[in-house]
C-alpha cells in the first residue's frame, strides 16, 4: 500500500470517527436563556462565562474557580441554567459545586447560539415572571428622618431579584444609631396604594413587583404619606 493511499484511508477513518461521535451525541432540545451562579440571596450572571466554557468542551465541573466568581464566600453555591423547552415553557437545571455539567442536553451548546435573554428572572425557575404591584416610590429611614431611595432601588433591581436590606446596600444612613426601614409604596391591581415595609436585615424580593428588573416604575404617583394607605410588614 502506497504512503499516499494509507494517509487518505487514515483521514477517512478519522472523519468517520468524528461523524460517529456527532451522531452518538445528538444536540439537546433546551435553549439556554440565562445562567446564574451563587445562592438564593447572592448570585451573579455567568452566561458569558458559560459560553466560554461551552466553546472549549461539552462537559466541565462546577466551582467558583471554573465560574471565575464567588458571589457568596464560605457557602455552597450552585449554577442554575434557565432554558426554554420544546413546549415553550421555562425550565431550570441546577448544578451544585462539584457536579459535572453536560452541555449535550442544550441546543447549540458549543456554538454559543443562546443566552440572549428571555429568562423570567425567577431564581427558582418557572412561575410568574412579575408581581401585580407597580412601585411608585421607595423611602428609607425612620418616621422622623427618611430619604428617597427610588433610584438606588432601581440599580439594585437591575442586578438582582433579591437583596438583604441594610444602610450600606442603599448607600445612605438618614438616622444614624436607630433602626431603619425601607418602605416601598406601590399601586395594586385595584388602583389603591399599598405600602410594603422591610426592616434592616430582612430580604427584599422584587418578584412581587411589576417590571422589577426593567426599572419601568417609580415615576411618581405616591401620596406622600409615610404610613401609606394599606400596610404590609416584611419580617426577617
Amino acid at each position: 500500500m502506497s504512503k499516499t493511499r494509507f494517509t487518505m484511508l487514515l483521514m477517512l477513518a478519522m472523519l468517520l470517527g468524528l461523524l460517529g461521535t456527532a451522531l452518538a451525541q445528538p444536540e439537546g432540545e433546551f435553549l439556554i436563556l440565562s445562567a446564574q451562579y451563587g445562592t438564593e440571596y447572592h448570585h451573579v450572571d455567568v452566561t458569558g462565562r458559560l459560553k466560554e466554557l461551552a466553546r472549549r468542551d461539552r462537559t466541565f465541573r462546577v466551582s467558583h474557580d471554573s465560574m471565575v466568581a464567588d458571589p457568596d464566600p464560605g457557602h455552597q453555591k450552585a449554577l442554575r441554567i434557565y432554558a426554554r423547552g420544546p413546549n415553550g415553557g421555562e425550565r431550570m437545571f441546577e448544578f451544585v459545586d462539584g457536579s459535572v455539567v453536560d452541555g449535550g442536553m442544550f441546543r447549540g451548546w458549543g456554538r454559543g447560539e443562546w443566552g440572549n435573554g428571555g429568562w423570567s428572572g425567577n431564581w427558582n425557575g418557572g412561575g410568574p415572571a412579575e408581581g401585580e404591584f407597580l412601585i411608585l416610590s421607595a423611602q428609607y429611614g425612620s418616621e422622623r428622618r427618611h430619604v428617597d431611595v427610588t433610584n438606588r432601588l432601581k440599580e439594585l433591581a437591575h442586578h438582582d431579584r433579591t437583596f438583604r436590606l441594610e444602610f450600606r446596600v442603599l448607600g445612605v444612613d438618614p438616622d444614624e444609631g436607630h433602626q431603619k426601614v425601607l418602605r416601598i409604596y406601590a399601586r395594586g391591581p385595584n388602583g389603591h396604594e399599598r405600602m410594603f415595609e422591610y426592616v434592616d436585615g430582612s430580604i427584599v424580593d422584587g418578584g412581587r413587583f411589576r417590571g422589577w428588573g426593567s426599572g419601568e416604575w417609580g415615576n411618581g404617583g405616591w401620596s406622600g404619606r409615610w404610613e401609606g394607605e394599606e400596610r404590609e410588614e416584611m419580617h426577617r
